[in-house]
């Protein structure tokens, strides 16, 4: 499996990442066979969010990791905080309920530290000096090891480093053939179409000066969840593209955007939300493809996507 370093770090971990937010409606018994498939695929990495399942993820992810007998040391643990849920629903990044989620993620995984722990979505009412108080007690504590941010613009995330001692090594960030955003503004510069449009304060080019490792989550997915792209009889031409250079290479047509993501020279991670055993064995593939800037273009067009 092609590694990937993580921030300006020495950490490094595999380029592609298990996320189990959909981990709440399987069986421990399946969910075993979840984190064995990833395991066999050479995939040490796993994404959660104490959100997910309204907490049940992780409960799942604890139960399975123990039916499996897989020692914890064999995945890198990332988790997230600070999505209130419910009647009460908000952004809470609190030194207290900061400590708190990551004492309810650990106790519900079963495990005794993270190796990663991010602030889900910015909060405008955010305090840094609380949120670094926590993460001081967090680290001391060895309950996390490494920290970061999800969803965050470049301001957010420097606004946040300025205060924290802890170098912020992630930022994840939703990213697909279908969802190019950061990368179209770039190329549509001094014109006035949609493409145009800075939607993200530069993120893409300011993670890669800073070393930062950009997560892309929802790698199948068009729009905002509104479905996968693969095997979509709404992207014709897109299949077609990504099944010619599935035969190319001898793989499928998960694993040529999966390479997709890979092929970007900000070497990401790829992070995969699927639960089923073969769909993560079809898409773990994509670590090996190396696309020709060529294939990657013609992939990017298939998409709908345009140069000026």
């Amino acid at each position: 499996m092609l590694q990937r370093k993580i921030g300006n770090s020495y950490w490094e971990a595999s380029a592609i990442a298990l996320g189990i937010m959909r981990m709440s409606a399987l069986t421990v018994t399946k969910a075993a066979e979840v984190l064995e498939t990833a395991l066999e695929s050479e995939i040490n990495f796993i994404d959660s969010a104490d959100m997910y399942g309204d907490g049940k993820s992780e409960l799942i992810f604890g139960a399975a990791l123990k039916e499996a007998k897989i020692s914890r040391d064999k995945f890198f643990i990332q988790s997230k905080g600070g999505i209130v849920t419910g009647a009460d629903k908000r952004y809470d990044y609190s030194k207290q309920h900061l400590l708190d989620s990551v004492d309810g993620i650990l106790e519900r995984m079963g495990i005794d530290y993270l190796d990663s722990f991010l602030l889900h979505r910015p909060d405008p009412l955010m305090e840094p000096e609380e949120i670094a108080e926590a993460f001081d007690r967090l680290q001391a504590s060895g309950k996390v090891r490494h920290f970061g941010v999800s969803n965050f613009n470049p301001e957010q995330f420097q606004l946040l480093q300025s205060y924290v001692d802890q170098k912020l090594l992630i930022n994840q960030l939703q990213f697909s053939i279908m969802h190019t955003g950061m990368i179209d503004y770039g190329m549509h510069t001094n014109m006035t179409d949609a493409r145009s449009f800075d939607h993200d304060g530069g993120v893409l080019e300011f993670s890669r000066r800073k070393g930062v490792t950009i997560q892309a989550w929802s790698p199948f997915q068009y729009g905002f969840f509104e479905g996968v792209f693969v095997d979509n009889d709404k992207f014709p031409e897109l299949n077609e593209q990504l099944e010619k250079l599935a035969q190319k290479y001898h793989t499928n047509k998960n694993a040529i955007a999966t390479g997709w993501i890979l092929r970007h020279p900000a070497n990401m991670q790829v992070i995969l939300g699927t639960m089923n055993p073969t769909r993560i064995k079809e898409s773990a593939a994509g670590a090996a493809v190396t696309l020709t800037k060529q294939e990657w273009y013609d992939v990017y067009f298939a998409a709908g996507n345009d140069l000026p």
